[in-house]
């Protein structure tokens, strides 16, 4: 599986796996059952997800990604289709596609549509990126992180963004320019001070790419920007970038949880501090991580 996602998306793929194994014979499989389709339209991927539609499952996505009046994911349409469904379609498609056709999935009114296509975006940044001790494609990558972030606002609900910003725009960080430059990483910051909720949970979790090499530094900076958003999915968002922080360096979370545990909202603070043992986790849901009898500051 996919490593670094939120709590909601693990019990999501758990589903989504169980799901996949118990249905074979229903007519979504019929992608690996018949001759290998020749997708190379968004015409020719909506119809094989159209064919996949299932309306129990659809009523349930529903609810887990709150569809309903006043929520965040208010009006959003779904197929019924589970995530490992959706990457047989991608599997199918992958790298057969122009980004005129995939910007056409990415304004699909169904959810699993733009999945679809921000997943093939995912294929085409892997692409492009160097081999060996090549420079790969660096041209290509601007240009699928240009267009990612020209269309962002497309990736209007949690998964949408998890599934997909790290494995572009945090890629595209890693890697040189066409002039040898390396990119400008103020596109983080750009992002976390969007008005919209989705550029700005892109803007954190994003970092997972630079989390994954060692780098945190822009992670604890947005990190800071966003601590006290308002939206409890963003308080997710940043405690999960937390705790993956402190899974490759513990010390680095303990100096900012010193510096910001007070006033931190306490979902953030939770998520931070998943993986510590419970005696720490309770230092800091009790504020006293300065006492004199702390083991856990040298």
């Amino acid at each position: 599986m996919v490593s670094l996602f939120g709590r909601g998306f693990e019990s999501l793929q758990l589903h989504s796996i169980i799901y996949y194994k118990k249905s074979l014979s229903f007519s979504g499989f019929f992608l690996f059952t018949q001759k290998k389709r020749n997708m190379i339209t968004a015409k020719d991927i909506i119809e094989a997800m159209r064919g996949m539609e299932n309306e129990k499952q659809r009523e349930i996505l529903q609810r887990f990604f709150k569809t309903g009046k006043g929520e965040y994911g208010e009006g959003d349409s779904f197929l019924g289709l589970k995530v490992p469904q959706t990457r047989l379609v991608v599997k199918e498609a992958r790298l057969s596609m122009t980004l005129s056709e995939i910007e056409k999935l990415l304004y699909s009114e169904w959810h699993e549509v733009r999945l679809c296509g921000f997943l093939l975006l995912v294929e085409e940044m892997k692409a492009a990126l160097p081999k060996r001790n090549g420079t790969g494609q660096p041209d290509r990558r601007k240009e699928i992180a240009d267009f990612y972030l020209l269309h962002a606002r497309q990736a209007n609900n949690w998964d949408l963004v998890d599934l997909s910003c790290s494995y572009i725009i945090g890629t595209f960080l890693l890697h040189p320019l066409p002039d040898g430059t390396m990119p400008d990483r103020n596109i983080l910051d750009t992002l976390s001070a969007s008005s919209n909720l989705w550029e700005q949970r892109i803007s954190i979790v994003s970092t997972a790419a630079l989390i994954r090499e060692g780098q945190f530094g822009d992670t604890l900076r947005i990190a800071k920007k966003l601590l006290h958003h308002p939206h409890d999915l963003i308080h997710k968002a940043t405690g999960w970038m937390l705790r993956e922080v402190g899974k490759r360096n513990i010390e680095v979370l303990r100096g900012f949880l010193s510096e910001h545990h007070e006033t931190m909202p306490r979902t953030t603070l939770r998520y931070a501090i998943e993986k510590m043992e419970p005696e720490e986790r309770r230092m800091w849901m009790t504020n006293t991580p300065h006492s004199k009898n702390n083991k856990f500051f040298s």
